[in-house]
């Protein structure tokens, strides 16, 4: 199920599924018992525009919630990625290497950028909801 918005700036619809959760760096995480698929929100890859390449170096390695887990590059700029909860990468989306835009085109499914196995799931709870987030861009 999807919150959807009408995005005034760019004249068309933005997505926020109700299942995942979002952080205020525009990140979204949608969580299946202990592990965690994190990508970034319908409004930051529109945000960045055309993603050209992730550098992502983070696999195997037990991060702090709000810990830069790789960068996305624009056109125009980079930006760092924050880890929405504390945990341990441990895949890479592997499609991303060779189709970044999978980001733009797709950003809650095939553009999924990390998967993680999070310390504490309770920890889910504590961020935004789809509407929470949707509030937060509009």
């Amino acid at each position: 199920m999807f919150l959807w918005i009408f995005a005034t700036i760019k004249n068309n619809y933005m997505q926020f599924p109700t299942d995942c959760r979002y952080t205020k760096d525009h990140e979204w995480i949608k969580l299946n018992g202990t592990t965690a698929t994190i990508g970034i929100t319908d409004f930051a890859q529109s945000e960045l525009g055309d993603i050209v390449y992730l550098d992502i170096n983070t696999v195997g390695k037990n991060l702090a919630a709000e810990a830069v887990f790789g960068t996305v590059e624009a056109v125009k700029t980079v930006s760092d990625l924050f880890l929405p909860m504390a945990g341990t990468i441990t895949e890479v989306n592997p499609a991303l290497a060779a189709n970044p835009e999978l980001v733009n085109s797709d950003p809650y499914g095939e553009g999924w950028m990390v998967k993680v196995t999070v310390n504490n799931a309770a920890d889910f709870e504590q961020l935004m909801t789809s509407e929470a987030y949707a509030n937060l861009v509009h």
